[in-house]
Order: structure tokens, then sequence, then C-alpha cells
């Protein structure tokens, strides 16, 4: 089995967490892994030990932010070896050693072992968005989580809106910014905002997650570097109204086309909001599990949370993330994740877990529904019948 973690987006760091959480949890005697990183650069990593070549052997989020990683969105590093590195010695974060085959588009690669399945451990672009999903499909790969559409759709928040709109479900109120526009007319921007949303708002990345690039503009003053900074990260940016008194409830689905719903979670988030310190860096939220919720609500929450995976056609698995009022009860879908974080403090297993799936075996169910897939996808035509006698 193929684990596939790093990559060019922005959840690089969260991504390797999460592989090295998968990696020691599966079992070994069942599977046979074959750990591939991907560089911040996008090189392709297929022998040794990847991780160790991306990590630097650092194994939690604050090491590797203090041993050279950035969320910088273009990093600086290069795919170069560092001038002076004795041979053999490990190179920093992000650089390959000497010893790890580099696979780059155009490059011819030997010795790399064959896969039956492959888990994308990868987070945001380049890998949660549907080009990954979408090397496999050509591969004829069979792979753990949702398809091209359902990845690409569920990455931009944006088009994931329209989605949930189309089939009656609730979303925030927001607007979509191009970059473009921003950097030419900021003052028409501006006034959009006051006028259709008006303040505070989230500001963020409309393809990203982790809470990358998000920040809450409290009023005008903050509009300017809140989407300055989610502009970094991507070419559209969107701008949601605040829910009152939101509570964020997560819900984990599990399945292909008769999917379940775990039992529903709360984050009280350390600071004003769920932002990326808060979710890997400060250690300081809590997690309640189940949420504290009445019967009713809860079954709720649950059924949009299938509601939401299926108008997507996902497969394998996602998190769906809520904005509870707690001034109006009002309830609305945030986000459906299809690649969810795999931390050791990650909602997605640990919903499982209380839900009575233990981890070892959320990671067995989840490769045979990728082969069930897979299995159900070869079963469809991709030739026409009359094909057959034009070669006679």
């Amino acid at each position: 089995m193929g684990v596939i973690f790093g990559g060019k987006s922005g959840e690089h760091e969260v991504s390797l967490m999460s592989a090295r959480s998968v990696m020691r949890a599966i079992d070994k005697g069942k599977y046979e892994v074959v750990p591939i990183g991907i560089t911040h650069e996008g090189r392709w990593l297929a022998s040794g030990d990847p991780l160790k070549a991306l990590t630097g052997g650092q194994t939690s989020m604050p090491q590797l932010l203090e041993s050279g990683y950035t969320l910088d969105p273009v990093p600086s590093r290069s795919p170069e070896r560092s001038e002076g590195a004795g041979e053999g010695a490990d190179a920093p974060p992000g650089q390959a050693p000497p010893e790890h085959r580099e696979l780059v588009p155009g490059a011819q690669a030997t010795g790399i072992p064959e896969v039956d399945v492959v888990f994308p451990v990868l987070h945001g672009t380049y890998g949660e968005d549907g080009t990954v999903q979408g090397l496999l499909e050509l591969a004829d790969i069979p792979y753990v989580g949702a398809g091209v559409m359902a990845s690409a759709v569920a990455m931009d928040k944006a088009v994931m809106k329209d989605v949930l709109r189309s089939h009656g479900l609730p979303v925030v109120d927001g607007m979509v910014v191009k970059r473009s526009t921003w950097e030419t007319d900021p003052a028409a921007v501006r006034a959009q905002v006051a006028k259709t949303i008006d303040y505070p708002c989230f500001v963020k990345p409309a393809n990203l997650g982790s809470s990358v690039g998000v920040s809450k503009a409290h009023s005008a003053d903050e509009i300017d570097a809140a989407i300055d900074l989610a502009a970094q990260y991507d070419r559209k940016v969107l701008v949601e109204k605040c829910v009152a008194q939101a509570r964020e409830i997560e819900v984990s689905v599990l399945g292909n086309d008769d999917p379940i719903a775990s039992a529903a979670g709360e984050i009280i988030p350390s600071r004003e909001f769920y932002d990326y310190a808060a979710k890997y860096l400060d250690n300081a939220s809590e997690l309640l599990i189940p949420a504290p919720l009445d019967a009713e609500t809860a079954e709720q929450i649950r059924r949009l949370a299938i509601d939401a995976y299926l108008a997507f056609d996902c497969a394998g698995m996602a998190r769906v993330d809520f904005l509870l009022s707690g001034l109006t009860g009002e309830l609305f879908i945030g986000e459906v994740n299809t690649i969810p974080g795999f931390t050791a403090i990650s909602m997605y297993p640990k919903l499982w877990e209380a839900s009575g799936i233990p981890y070892p075996e959320l990671i067995d169910r989840l490769i045979e529904l990728a082969l069930e897939r897979h299995a159900d996808k070869r079963r469809t035509r991709t030739t026409h019948p009359h094909d057959a006698e034009r070669a006679e």
C-alpha cells in the first residue's frame, strides 16, 4: 500500500503529521507500506525514508516550524542538496538526501515497488483538490477517498457553497474576491464588503484548509490585511459573514454509496476562532466528544453531513464542519473536507473512535472502500460496442 504525503500545499506540514500517524497505526502484518513523499517543490521521493527526508527527523508541528519550515506561499527551499553536506548526510527539511530517488516529470524511474492501493494523505491544493486523484485514475490504481470531481468541488469553498445551495443545504452567505480585482480596484471591493457582508467577517483562501491564510476582520480597518493574507495562498478569496456566537461542530462520514455518520464533536478553540495555531501549535483547544447537543439537533447535524457527502458524490471519507449559532440556533455547513486530518489530535479518527471504530480498523475500512469503489468503476464501459466491429 502506498502512502503519499507532503506536497506543494500550504498544508504540507500537516500532511507529514497525518502520514506519520497513519503509518504508525496501520497493521504491518496485513499491509506492506510504501511511503511516497512529495517535496515543497513537487519532487516525488519513492525510496529510502521519504518521511525522514521531508521532516529532518522532526515529529511535531512546533519542531517542524523551528527546524526551518515556514508557511510562506512560495517556499524558498532549493531542491538541490545544500552545499557542503557530507555524503549520506541528512538533507534539511524539504530537501532530498542523495540516497532518495526523485521522480520528476519526464524522468524514467526504475525499482519502485508496485502498489495495490494508495492512501493519499495530502491536504489542500495539489493533493486534495483532484489533481493527484486524476493521476491515480489515469494509472488505474485504487485510492482512498473521494474522486476527481468531488475532491475539486469540495476544495473550492465558493463552488462548494453553490453545490450545497443547489441541494437546499444551509451555508453562510459570502462573496468571492478575485486577486486581480483586489489588486486593480481595492476601493470597489471594500465598498462591496461593507454593503453585502459587513463586519465582523471572515476572510479565507477559497482553495486551502487547516485555516491557513484565514483571518477575522473586525472592522474596515482590518479588511486590507485580511485580503492581502488570503490572496497570498489563492487567486480567489472568500469573504464570509460571521455567525453569531458560533459553535464549531464536526461530523465524520465513512462509506461509498451508503455512507454512515459518526457522533458529532464540538471544538472549543483556544483563540477567538479555530485558526492554524489553535489547531496545531498551542495544544489548548478542547475537543468535546460527543458534542453537548440535544438529541434532535445532533441527529439533524448527522443527517445534513450525509446529505452534503452525497451531494458531492464523495467516497471513502470526509469530515463535514458546521457552524451552530448560539444566538439563533441556526445551523450552517461550513466545509466538506475530503482528506481530513489524520494526526493524533485530529477530529476525524477521534470521532470514529468514540463511535466504536478504532484507528487501525478505520484505516482497514478505508482501504476496503477504495478497493470496492475501484472494482465498481471497472464495471463501467470505456469503449463503444461498435469499436470491436470497426477493428475487424
